[in-house]
């Protein structure tokens, strides 16, 4: 698509912290919490609460499993997950074409 059209960005991928979770899940799924965390530098909470977002649009899937007696919470990139990826890399490019 060639012409200049911001309304098809996914707003939920959009946030500066959401878009920073898809693109590391991307390369890296699942991913434990903590790394995630550390890679965008979040808080527990503020994580917690953008991954809920997620989580309602399909686009991830926590896991939470036991290393031992110590409980590890995985974030899993879904299929859905992926798909919205790649559609909102797609329509970042559009834009870049259609801005040129």
């Amino acid at each position: 698509m060639s012409r200049f059209d911001h309304t098809a960005i996914d707003d939920v991928i959009h946030g500066r912290l959401r878009l920073g979770i898809m693109a590391y899940l991307s390369t890296v799924s699942p991913a434990p919490f903590v790394e995630l965390k550390a890679k965008v530098n979040a808080t527990d909470g503020n994580l917690s609460t953008h991954l809920s977002k997620l989580e309602e649009a399909g686009y991830v899937r926590l896991e939470k499993t036991l290393a031992g007696k110590k409980p590890i919470t995985l974030v899993h990139l879904t299929k859905s997950g992926r798909a919205a990826w790649i559609a909102y890399l797609n329509r970042i490019q559009a834009l870049i074409r259609a801005s040129e």
